[in-house]
């Protein structure tokens, strides 16, 4: 096997990996604090993208500048979602969970499918066909630049939980609902932000 294939798939792997770790720590976040499983998580990523494309072809705004506006438009799905629907079922047995967050993601999906068919729609940027070579190995600048997106977003989010009050209440909130609500946290207000946050991951 070539050498040069190889390295090529590892790197076009590492990055496409760092994108989706992003996603996973959005979907993380909400498990771990709410004890939910988001199935709905693949169904906000598709809104996040559609908008991006909106955002793109209809008001000419640079996909890289987009995703600001669609991770805003998720985090407010996201805590309208948690506070509608969610918060209901938190302490309910994980069946009712799982069939609320499945009905969530149905209901998402078919949107999708109602407001724009079912053919599939492509956002161009201007990077798109920018690429730098490594020797025998080329990087494309478009997913380099997602990548560093991505990983940049995440040690926020790091630092946010790790370095803020609210993200310092939502590991206490985590770790022991009962105990935060005793000393005063409004939990119900933790676990909404923490919905809204996990979905912006996919915006």
């Amino acid at each position: 096997m070539d050498p040069a294939l190889v390295a090529q798939g590892l790197l076009s792997g590492l990055l496409f990996g760092g994108v989706y770790s992003l996603m996973a720590v959005g979907l993380t976040l909400i498990f771990g604090v709410m004890r939910v499983v988001n199935f709905a998580h693949g169904d906000m990523m598709v809104w996040g993208m559609y908008l991006a494309w909106i955002l793109a072809t209809r008001a000419g705004v640079d996909p890289y500048l987009g995703f600001v506006l669609c991770a805003a438009a998720l985090f407010v799905v996201g805590w309208v979602t948690q506070r509608l629907l969610v918060d209901r079922i938190v302490d309910a047995p994980h069946e009712m969970q799982i069939l609320l967050m499945l009905g969530v993601a149905l209901v998402l999906e078919n949107a999708a499918l109602v407001a724009f068919g079912p053919d599939p729609q492509r956002v161009r940027s201007p990077l798109r066909a920018a690429t730098i070579w490594l020797g025998p190995v080329f990087v494309d600048v478009a997913r380099l630049v997602t990548f560093a997106l991505a990983m940049a977003l995440t040690l926020a989010l790091y630092l946010f939980l790790t370095r803020t009050d609210l993200g310092r209440t939502m590991r206490a909130a985590a770790d022991n609902a009962y105990g935060a609500l005793v000393i005063g946290t409004d939990v119900r207000r933790v676990y909404a932000a923490a919905f809204g946050i996990g979905a912006a991951c996919v915006g």
